[in-house]
């Protein structure tokens, strides 16, 4: 199938459930792939055979800057839900949330969540 990729997106958002996330807030990495047929997109050269990635971004970013929530699952469940709900052509979508720097002791690249769904 084929897929439109949003990869590296950047927010900044109170998410957490450390005090310390919630007060200081920090930087989430967002991937999005959406899994949708983008041949009449190709054949045509018509933007609405396909989905708007700027939208897309938009979408994500409303969720990820918006009111704080413990869970990162969480912040992906609700992404996934609004692509769905927005738009009809996605038949799947795999959303991936990383934390660069959770405040616990360690030494990695970050911490983070993959979920897929089918519509």
């Amino acid at each position: 199938m084929d897929r439109i990729i949003l990869k590296g997106m950047s927010f900044y958002g109170y998410h957490g459930a450390f005090e310390a996330e919630n007060e200081l807030g920090q930087i989430f990495l967002v991937d999005l792939e959406l899994y949708l047929d983008l041949s009449e997109a190709g054949e045509t050269d018509d933007l609405e055979k396909t989905v708007h990635y700027g939208e897309v971004f938009e979408l994500v970013k409303e969720i990820m800057e918006g009111k704080p929530v413990q869970l990162i699952e969480h912040l992906a469940e609700r992404i996934a839900k609004q692509v769905f709900s927005h738009y009809n052509r996605v038949l799947e979508t795999k959303v991936k949330i990383t934390k660069n720097n959770p405040p616990i002791p360690g030494h990695y690249e970050g911490v983070g969540i993959e979920i897929v769904r089918k519509r």
